[in-house]
């Protein structure tokens, strides 16, 4: 049940995620802002959910998670601080979305998709980096890390 849960959650928000730059009702701040705090909310929910029998993974998750719920609340709240860091947003979001992607392939060794959820945050990371340094579109960047979230609850559904 927790599965089907962490995997529909995932799916919602990576749609709402790839819905929102589309309809272009955010700015870039507010994006960038949403995506920290939709992926901070995922990985909460799955620390929380496998702190049962995978109590590093889970502390690796939780404690990203609660760092990537700062950074999106302090960039909610903060909107200059966008701005002055407007250079190396594009390089965060794509290192956070690295990172979370090794996370999840350390969590999930013995899953039998667990693999290549971590595979996609890696390569969409990368991904993430290089278009965004030759394209910088927002919508572009947003819908990466919808996807990744829309292929880690697809998988996450498939292995439950």
């Amino acid at each position: 049940m927790k599965t089907k849960f962490i995997s529909l959650l995932a799916i919602i928000l990576g749609l709402i995620v790839i819905i929102f730059p589309a309809m272009g009702i955010i700015g870039v701040n507010g994006l960038i802002s949403l995506s920290v705090l939709l992926i901070s909310v995922y990985l909460l929910v799955v620390g929380t959910s496998i702190i049962d029998y995978n109590k590093t993974g889970a502390i690796l998750d939780i404690f990203l998670g609660l760092i990537l719920l700062l950074l999106s609340i302090f960039l909610i709240y903060n909107p200059s601080f966008l701005g002055a860091i407007s250079g190396l947003t594009l390089y965060i979001a794509g290192i956070i979305l690295i990172v979370v992607g090794l996370v999840t392939l350390i969590n999930n060794r013995t899953t039998r998709y667990g693999f290549y959820i971590g595979i996609a945050g890696v390569v969409l990371g990368l991904l993430y980096l290089i278009i965004g340094t030759f394209i910088a579109d927002p919508t572009v960047l947003g819908t990466l890390i919808g996807a990744w979230l829309v292929i880690s609850g697809i998988l996450k559904l498939m292995d439950g």
